[in-house]
């Protein structure tokens, strides 16, 4: 029997070790996970920078290169009209010659005018081209000659000497500056067409270069938004979760709350087991209390998460993401910043949950003031009428006291908003000795006021209200932490009261 038991220790033991390795194993892989997200979502930053840069280059290259061509057809234009001037000059210099009539010279006077400014035209498009230049140059030189040689014919005709003119046409001296031309126009376009075989290459070459380019950069892109798109998936599925475990939270609070009346109610005549009882309820309350403030504080680290991410992907994929795209995103900061304020308004709650009674004597007509004064710096556009009685004191914890009051004025403030005359009161009532806190506001249906102080139950919705749905929770703590009593009376449309007692 010793060797069963010792057999049976060891069996127990070996499989405790294997369990304990396989949580270390799970541990340290979703420790590596977290790890990894952050190194992806930098990669993949890094790896879209580097597409949109090769693709602008790419870009740019492609539209200089149809510049270049751009520019070399100009020259071959140019190179056409400088001819085309000529021919001009030639042509109304011979129609003169042969009728003598002045209308066959407006060609010629024409060309005159004009050559001067084209050929300055073609040195500027081909600056940077000697052998044009030095055919530039040339050209100038002959067509000078070949002008001035017309002009001569033009003077002579103009004298009606036949005969010179006769000889100067005789003389073949025209025909050669003219092929001299012809000559030098034909090397001017030849070169020009030689380099824009090169630059429509060139061209080719980078249009296709920066269509694979595009191309690869926006697989690459898709890629990186299906494995966001991913991310954020398994990121939407545990706010999920998230939230599922606050609700339970909250059916669990209430199922406490209404044991603790339970509770309360049977022990009257037990002394020992209300104490007993007493005990488990505060332990349950305690740890119900840590848990929630602990889930409060835990929640933070994937809501930053969340926003962080969706407002840089806001940010810096904005060209990328269509419309529809940007509104999911805005959506998406929208949720977190308002779980943000849910968890801000639940921390408060447990707060004043945990917080130590201190009473002192309270100047609730001066606190009421001080609060009044925050309220019309907060909206300096509306004109509320503030009617607070004055001598209003108690004995009360001073800190939760202001919460308390606080939270009741500015929900007296929000929902009279949209009163014309919106009116707020703040005094005490001797017959029912309690406080109150009174507005014409919106108002609401009594028929669900057994709901009004228990957290996150509204009753406007957030389109014409905005709210957390803990404030009036959180001042119904704080009363009961004083063993006092609060209640409301209401009229839909014509507002609300909020009386209160402090034990």
């Amino acid at each position: 029997m010793l060797v069963d038991g010792a057999q049976a220790f060891l069996f127990r033991k070996g499989r405790m070790g294997r369990r304990g390795s396989y949580n270390e194993a799970i541990r340290m892989r979703n420790e590596t996970k977290r790890n990894l997200i952050p190194t992806l979502l930098f990669a993949a930053i890094v790896v879209v920078s580097m597409n949109a840069w090769f693709a602008f280059h790419s870009v740019q290259v492609l539209v200089e290169s149809e510049a270049l061509v751009q520019h070399t057809w100009q020259v071959i234009y140019q190179v056409e009209r400088i001819m085309s001037s000529a021919k001009d000059a030639e042509t109304g210099s011979r129609g003169f010659l042969i009728a003598g009539e002045d209308a066959y010279l407006e060609p010629y006077q024409s060309a005159r005018r004009d050559l001067p400014g084209e050929l300055d035209a073609f040195g500027r498009l081909t600056a940077d081209n000697a052998s044009q230049r030095a055919r530039l140059t040339e050209m100038r030189a002959v067509l000078g000659q070949r002008l001035d040689l017309l002009g001569q014919g033009i003077a002579l005709r103009g004298e009606s000497d036949t005969n010179g003119v006769r000889a100067m046409v005789l003389s073949g001296t025209g025909k050669v500056e003219m092929d001299h031309l012809r000559s030098l126009a034909d090397q001017m376009e030849a070169e020009e067409r030689r380099l824009l075989a090169l630059r429509t290459s060139q061209t080719n070459s980078n249009l296709r270069s920066a269509r694979f380019t595009i191309g690869l950069a926006s697989a690459l892109d898709f890629l990186l938004i299906v494995l966001m798109f991913r991310y954020f998936a398994r990121e939407r599925a545990l706010r999920v979760r998230t939230e599922a475990t606050a609700a339970l939270l909250a059916v669990a609070s209430r199922k406490a709350e209404e044991n603790a009346a339970e509770v309360s109610l049977l022990n009257r005549t037990l002394e020992e087991r209300v104490r007993q009882r007493t005990n488990e309820l505060e332990t349950t309350n305690r740890e119900l209390e840590a848990f929630s403030y602990s889930v409060s504080h835990d929640l933070r680290a994937p809501l930053r998460t969340i926003d962080g991410f969706s407002l840089a992907l806001e940010e810096d994929y904005a060209e990328v993401v269509d419309g529809v795209g940007r509104d999911y995103i805005r959506r998406v900061r929208t949720g977190v910043q308002r779980m943000g304020q849910l968890i801000d308004s639940l921390l408060q709650l447990s707060r004043i949950t945990r917080a130590e009674i201190v009473r002192s004597k309270v100047d609730l007509s001066g606190l009421a003031e001080t609060i009044v004064g925050n309220l019309k710096d907060e909206n300096p556009e509306k004109t509320i009428e503030f009617r607070i009685e004055q001598g209003l004191t108690a004995t009360a914890d001073p800190k939760l006291i202001q919460v308390a009051l606080e939270n009741l004025l500015g929900n007296a403030v929000k929902f009279s908003s949209k009163v014309e005359h919106p009116v707020v009161e703040f005094g005490r009532d001797a017959e029912k000795d309690a406080w109150f806190v009174r507005d014409n506001g919106a108002g609401f249906d009594m028929f669900y006021s057994d709901k009004l102080f228990n957290a996150f139950n509204r009753l406007h919705g957030d389109k014409d209200f905005k709210g957390s749905g803990i404030g009036l929770a959180t001042v119904a703590r704080v009363v009961r932490r004083h063993h006092g009593r609060i209640w409301a009376e209401s009229v839909v449309n014509h507002g609300a009261t909020f009386w209160f007692t402090l034990g």
